[in-house]
């Protein structure tokens, strides 16, 4: 049972990966947000490659709590990515994610260019760690 975590953004979409057993993530990559066309293709490669049982889509909420125009998007993405996926789509708070992974990079030392390549799937890793860790059997 694999599940599938996304960081959806307006420029990059992050995703991960969890392990056969449902008990960590791994990152698969970023796809650049071209318009839903291209941004379809490139999914539906990774939903046939990985046939997830779930999808859990990070949430953007503000600091208290309330949706923004961030999350709207994301809404909008989730109905899109019905039209090529039939398996349930789960939402999950993503505050602080993004802060999160830049302390992860920081961590490592990646800098400049390899880290805004990164940051997304980073951010997708973190999403989906933490719906398994509250998932765990």
């Amino acid at each position: 049972m694999r599940i599938l975590g996304i960081d959806y953004g307006d420029a990059r979409i992050g995703i991960a990966v969890s392990d056969i057993m449902g008990w960590t993530a791994q990152g698969v990559g970023t796809i650049y947000n071209k318009g839903w066309t291209k941004l379809s293709a490139e999914l539906d490669k990774i939903l046939k490659e990985y046939n997830p049982e779930k999808i859990v889509l990070g949430l953007p909420k503000n600091m208290d709590g309330t949706l923004g125009f961030r999350a709207e998007a994301t809404y909008e993405f989730a109905e899109n990515l019905k039209t090529i996926y039939s398996g349930e789509i789960i939402f999950r708070d993503e505050r602080l994610t993004t802060v999160g992974a830049s302390r992860f990079l920081n961590e490592t030392n990646t800098r400049g260019k390899d880290r805004k390549q990164v940051i997304d799937t980073v951010s997708a890793c973190l999403i989906l760690e933490g719906f398994l860790n509250e998932n765990k059997k």
